[in-house]
């Protein structure tokens, strides 16, 4: 078996940094690449284009609507799904001032020297009480710089287009995980997604902003791990 980490925006390996050990068990721990791609499917379809024969899969917000994009499509590359896990996302599409926000992006930030995502920015995805944790809100920051301002510009512009109609076919074991004070994904979207899959239960963690593998990751692994143990084979 394999576990294969699916990271979000402006995200990459080291999100999952304080999980390692504990996912270890699962066999090697394997990281989608999210840097080339402008959709959501061509994500989806390149990750699937290099993953093991069978697999566990972890998704983080951004991360999610491309994990559930793999399970729905691992049947084409003879991949199966074992299981999968959806952390602090949502089945909804962009709403129009996110669409415009984007398109705002497109047109003017090539122009502009990427220095990082703002502090500002990543204080919103944390906990109120962590908005002025220094070396939290760098270690997002950080992550983001690594990619450069390309992945930046990609990743902004990225469509998220909903799939609530399409979440009926994502038949494998499935765990979705909210944060109880997340201030860019809403419980009700967690809901959501619970509600459209045939097999897949909800877990709120309380007292941890949208940023969970950074903010509270022990509590985040003793909710995966032990499910994950349930449903690998």
């Amino acid at each position: 078996m394999a576990l294969l980490l699916v990271p979000g925006f402006m995200a990459d390996e080291t999100l999952w940094n304080d999980m390692t050990a504990a996912l270890a068990r699962f066999g090697p721990i394997l990281h989608a690449d999210l840097r080339h791609d402008t959709s959501v499917e061509a994500m989806a379809r390149r990750a699937l284009a290099s993953a093991p024969p069978s697999f566990l899969l972890i998704g983080f917000s951004m991360g999610g609507y491309v994990a559930r994009d793999m399970a729905r499509l691992a049947p084409e590359y003879g991949k199966r799904v074992e299981a999968l896990v959806l952390v602090a996302t949502s089945t909804r599409p962009d709403t129009p001032s996110m669409r415009q926000r984007k398109g705002a992006v497109g047109h003017a930030a090539a122009s502009i020297a990427f220095s990082g995502l703002s502090r500002t920015a990543v204080a919103t995805s944390l906990h109120p009480k962590d908005k002025h944790n220094e070396a939290m809100i760098e270690r997002v920051r950080a992550m983001g710089m690594r990619l450069g301002g390309d992945v930046f510009r990609r990743q902004s512009v990225l469509d998220r287009p909903g799939d609530i109609d399409r979440l009926h076919a994502i038949r494998c074991p499935t765990l979705v995980i909210a944060a109880a004070q997340d201030q860019l994904r809403s419980l009700e979207e967690a809901q959501e997604l619970q509600a459209g899959m045939p097999d897949a239960s909800l877990v709120i963690i309380e007292d941890t902003g949208h940023m969970i593998p950074i903010e509270a990751p022990e509590r985040l692994a003793e909710v995966i791990v032990p499910w994950l143990a349930r449903h690998a084979s």
